[in-house]
């Protein structure tokens, strides 16, 4: 049983999950997840969920929630010290969670930053009874450190920009100020509430707070230290690939059932926040947007985040957005958040929606978890529209997506779904059928590979490790092959074409087909993108006929997922421009 909420820290509005026991196995404790940061809280998203769930089973009522300017929380000062701030939201989330469970006693489990968030926090909160770690940041400096390399090593061949001292890594912002506070954190002495104790887990890959840990009894902390599989999958694996750490949920319930003393009487009903009005007061243009959690009927299966425009303002259209790989609907490095408030101010309604499976949506009976393209995305989608036509009277309907969500966009558009445009950003295929997997070769792979293997015919290196046999001989020439047949096939499709001869599955003719239907078609591509490629391979001369009801737009100076804040802006204008023109 979880309900999503809004509660409040300082001047910020926070949004988080409460997970409820069932009635009548209510425990006299809680638990507060304090999540990583950055990229690592998306790969780990579907864990969070997964540890609260198991902390909530014995009866233990959890709130995971987002720090102030991330996930779906409000915007915060770039220029802020986020550390203190987000030191305010780990108390603000123990006030909030003792209000609606009526817990005296409260445990944190934090991972990697969120670790030090909560053990900073630990030392301003009395009712903190414990906490448990997750491969803690222990020293501020190494950190920055670690997140420096991360950054040079995403950024090569990317041109740089002028230091500024903020840091932007695969995405997220830290301020200098934030920068210059983690510089001084270093708890070789830490600050946790005397009496509290401690549970310490570890990548088995990784064991970096042994040491540490070991420290913890001199300073007369009631320590434990566990060293379990999973870390690595959790945290540092891109969500469609990332598994759940089960040893280390196992733990966790293990400590959390032997400081179990009971069950108390159930809170009853509890009001929560429902939704939260987003000002912009450093920019005064910017009208007043809201947001607010949705789950879909009819089953209510479907979990989205609906931003609207200003009260009494007559909406211009409606937005959906779809998925990104297995990211939940924040987007990568959130620019589903940037672009969702950005259109509301416009005058549109903006759906941020979790597929099936995905995110924070349930899944289905029989169907499959994390699943990047599911069978029922169509489905899903068109239970979307319809929820937002019935809601809102929308008339004018935009689908978009990035990378996989790109898929299912134009998949829906092709598929007669009734919108009037659709939006796909760095598309990587154009076909899927259910037999397929994620881990197979992909059709891009096949326009990519080949450019990277002729450039590794001039390297020594690459000879060397083709005769020591490190290079598998039989996948290359695979590729090759794979690539050869594409091309083929492309020029007997444009030769049916030009005859008007009608083809099965061809993505020229169904493109051809959404437009003369009404639907308007924007492709946007990093440059370098292999789905361009691809895009003018397998619809050929068709998109020369599809005119202005289709435009590409290439991207410079971007990565897939549009990492750096350049390109985000970017291409935020780039999709503001073509969602706002006159048609």
């Amino acid at each position: 049983m979880t309900d999503a909420l809004y509660f409040d820290s300082g001047k910020h509005r926070l949004f988080g999950w409460v997970h409820k026991p069932l009635p009548g196995k209510w425990a006299s404790s809680a638990l507060v997840v304090c999540k990583p940061f950055g990229y690592e809280a998306i790969c780990a998203h579907r864990s969070m969920r997964s540890f609260a769930d198991a902390a909530a089973a014995l009866g233990i009522p959890t709130l995971r929630f987002d720090y102030a300017g991330t996930g779906d929380s409000s915007e915060i000062d770039p220029d802020a010290d986020q550390i203190e701030i987000w030191i305010q939201d780990v108390v603000a989330a123990v006030r909030e969670v003792r209000r609606i469970s009526g817990a005296q006693r409260v445990y944190l489990l934090g991972f990697r930053l969120g670790a030090l968030l909560a053990m900073l926090a630990s030392d301003r909160c009395e009712a903190v009874a414990g906490l448990v770690l997750v491969a803690p940041i222990v020293n501020g400096r190494r950190f920055v450190r670690e997140l420096r390399t991360m950054r040079l090593a995403a950024t090569m061949g990317i041109e740089a920009s002028r230091d500024t001292g903020v840091m932007e890594v695969s995405g997220f912002v830290l301020s200098a100020a934030t920068i210059r506070a983690l510089a001084e954190v270093d708890l070789k002495s830490p600050r946790i509430p005397p009496g509290a104790e401690v549970l310490v887990i570890d990548g088995a890959s990784m064991p970096l707070a042994r040491a540490w840990s070991e420290q913890l009894p001199h300073s007369g902390i009631s320590a434990s230290y566990r060293s379990l599989p999973g870390l690595v999958e959790m945290l540092m694996t891109a969500p469609q690939f990332a598994s759940i750490p089960t040893e280390m949920i196992a733990a966790l319930c293990e400590w959390l059932t032997q400081r179990n003393d009971g069950k108390v009487s159930d809170p009853g009903e509890v009001a929560y926040q429902q939704s939260m009005t987003l000002a912009f007061p450093a920019s005064p243009n910017r009208a007043p947007v809201t947001e607010r959690p949705v789950f879909l009927p009819p089953d209510s299966v479907l979990f989205g985040i609906v931003t609207e425009p200003a009260i009494n303002e007559i909406p211009r259209g409606a937005v959906i957005l779809i998925n990104a790989g297995a990211d939940y609907h924040i987007g990568a490095s959130g620019i589903y958040v940037l672009l969702a408030r950005r259109w509301a101010q416009l005058g549109y309604i903006v759906l941020r929606l979790d597929l099936a499976g995905l995110g924070d949506s349930h899944t289905r009976p029989g169907q499959p978890d994390n699943e990047v393209f599911p069978p029922g995305a169509q489905n899903d989608i068109r239970e979307a529209v319809e929820w937002i036509r019935t809601r809102y009277g929308a008339l004018d309907m935009t689908l978009g997506g990035f990378c996989s969500g790109a898929f299912h966009t134009l998949r829906a558009a092709i598929g007669a779904i009734p919108v009037n445009q659709a939006i796909m950003v760095n598309a990587e295929t154009y076909f899927w059928s259910e037999s397929q997997s994620i881990h197979d070769r992909q059709t891009a792979e096949l326009v990519l590979q080949p450019k990277a293997y002729r450039k590794q015919l001039l390297s020594p290196k690459s000879w060397k490790r083709l005769i020591r046999g490190e290079i598998n001989v039989r996948y290359v020439l695979g590729t090759f092959a794979g690539r050869l047949t594409l091309a083929m096939e492309a020029g007997l499709r444009n030769f049916a074409r030009r005859l008007r001869i009608p083809l099965p599955n061809d993505l020229g003719s169904q493109l051809e087909a959404a437009v003369a239907r009404g639907v308007r078609l924007l492709f946007v591509f990093s440059r370098g993108e292999p789905g361009l490629d691809l895009l003018q391979l397998q619809a050929g001369i068709s998109l020369k006929r599809l005119g202005e009801r289709c435009h590409i737009r290439i991207v410079d100076n971007a990565d897939h997922v549009f990492s750096r804040l350049e390109s985000r802006r970017t291409v935020e204008k780039i999709l503001s421009d073509e969602l706002t023109s006159p048609q």
